[in-house]
């Protein structure tokens, strides 16, 4: 749930829940007040005792009654006291009870005048209410009580004081009390609910992503948070999620190239060691006279020269991983035709294949004015090193290398084929990873850095193909790459 929604919900059942339990709990104290429970039915319900009963209506009017009475008994000039009638008026505990004195047929003093004014003509003559008796009157069309004390003036007029109470406004002292602990108690009730629903669609799920804030903090990425929640806390969980599994996945590749990078700077000291030690030995060698012999001499010449060679590659392939690391490899894009591009290939790399006694066959099945968009200079680096890894790891005295160009619609399919070890099954989807090595197929006795194929996958990915190797261990390797055709669009009129 939104929190506007939350609020809205809030702000109504803060004001509309309260009332709607109140007014349960109105009828319901009421009809207990009514004694429901024995039994009675609705049209016999006694709705007076939600009110006083005439029991407490006397004794409020009697208590009033009492104190004049008893001033008019032992000196009832104090009753032409107005401050002493003003004084007895404000010590009446209910304000619906109320004083009024007359004198003659004037009103001499009222406790409530505005109230007084309507009941005054109604009042009883002097000599109608006995100062001996407790009864009282009862005045239906005004609902009020009242009782009569009569005596005189200290001038000798006639005069008559009255306590006058209203019982229609006067409610039940049970009803009262009922209703005030009613209502505490749906207040706390409201209180306590509307704290619990927001604690727990709010507080606790805040608590939760303080918590997995902290494990992540930790470096603890694993800590998940699942929700079906809807609206901001739904929302700051799949945010979170999202953010943790990118942590996690960042924090994962951090720690693959961190392994990657030890594995290269293992792989690169290996690879170095074996030519470095063969240059120390073969100068040793001519440093102390063992070739004594111009055919020794060249020959030991060439073959520094050679380990030299071995060692500018392996820095050279370092250097380009760097470039591929901060994708920084250099692009030069132009359209070339493919059967004269890989025609002067495969005439460059002839050559050099045909001094080590490997064969090399060549077949180009796609159409002479077939294009592709491509850079000359990396796509040979990708043949050549496709080729450079054939012929490290041929095994067989005649080596065989096949190169296919085939149509595939609309781009083209490269395949390099070799008749050398093979690579294993299980190795074959990971022979694109960088460093990745296998005893079978790329042993690091023969040289490599472990990164030339993964350099040959990023330059073909660069270019919008992809590539994959098919083989067998023992019979040979072929290493397939697709490209895109470049196809001109003609305006038509």
């Amino acid at each position: 749930m939104k929190f506007k929604t939350r609020l809205r919900v809030t702000f109504i059942m803060i004001i509309l829940l309260p009332l709607v339990l109140t007014a349960l709990a109105f009828c319901g104290i009421g009809l207990y007040l009514m004694n429901v429970q024995k039994g009675l039915p609705i049209e016999e319900l006694d709705y007076a005792v939600l009110s006083e009963n005439m029991q407490e209506l006397v004794k409020t009017t009697d208590k009033t009654y009492g104190i004049l009475l008893k001033q008019a008994k032992t000196d009832s000039s104090r009753l032409e006291d107005i401050d002493y009638l003003e004084e007895v008026n404000s010590a009446i505990p209910r304000k619906s009870t109320y004083i009024i004195v007359r004198k003659g047929d004037e009103l001499y003093y009222a406790g409530n005048e505005e109230a007084a004014e309507a009941i005054f003509p109604k009042l009883p003559d002097y000599g109608e209410g006995d100062i001996s008796e407790d009864s009282g009157f009862y005045y239906d069309e005004y609902d009020k009580y009242v009782k009569q004390i009569d005596f005189l003036f200290t001038d000798g007029s006639e005069g008559s004081a009255f306590v006058v109470t209203k019982s229609n406004s006067l409610i039940s002292k049970h009803l009262l009390i009922d209703m005030f602990v009613a209502i505490v108690a749906i207040l706390i009730f409201t209180s306590l609910m509307l704290t619990r629903w927001i604690r727990k669609g709010v507080f606790n799920p805040v608590n939760e992503l303080n918590i997995a804030m902290k494990k992540i903090k930790e470096g603890n990425f694993e800590y998940a948070l699942e929700t079906d929640a809807k609206g901001e806390i739904g929302d700051l969980y799949r945010n979170y999620e999202d953010m943790r599994l990118r942590l996690k996945e960042s924090a994962e590749e951090k720690a693959e190239n961190e392994k990657q990078n030890r594995e290269l700077i293992s792989n690169i000291s290996h690879d170095l060691k074996t030519p470095i030690t063969a240059i120390k030995g073969y100068v040793e060698g001519i440093m102390d006279g063992v070739a004594d012999t111009p055919e020794k001499m060249d020959k030991y010449i060439k073959t520094i020269y050679n380990k030299a060679n071995d060692m500018e590659r392996l820095i050279n392939e370092l250097t380009y991983y760097s470039k591929i690391d901060n994708n920084r490899i250099p692009y030069n894009f132009h359209r070339i035709n493919v059967a004269d591009y890989f025609g002067d290939c495969v005439e460059e790399v002839g050559m050099d294949l045909e001094q080590k006694n490997i064969e090399l066959n060549y077949s180009n099945l796609v159409s002479p004015d077939t294009v592709v968009i491509a850079d000359p200079e990396q796509m040979k680096k990708v043949i050549n090193n496709i080729i450079s890894n054939s012929v490290k790891y041929m095994d067989k005295p005649h080596g065989i290398i096949d190169i296919r160009i085939l149509d595939e619609v609309d781009s083209i399919r490269v395949e390099i084929e070799d008749n050398g070890k093979g690579i294993a099954q299980k190795d074959l989807g990971r022979i694109f990873e960088r460093f990745y090595r296998t005893d079978a197929s790329r042993n690091s006795a023969q040289g490599g850095s472990g990164i030339g194929l993964s350099i040959v996958k990023k330059i073909i990915e660069d270019h919008g193909g992809y590539i994959w190797a098919t083989g067998k261990e023992g019979e040979g390797t072929c290493m397939h790459f697709v490209l895109r055709k470049y196809i001109e669009l003609s305006n038509e009129k």
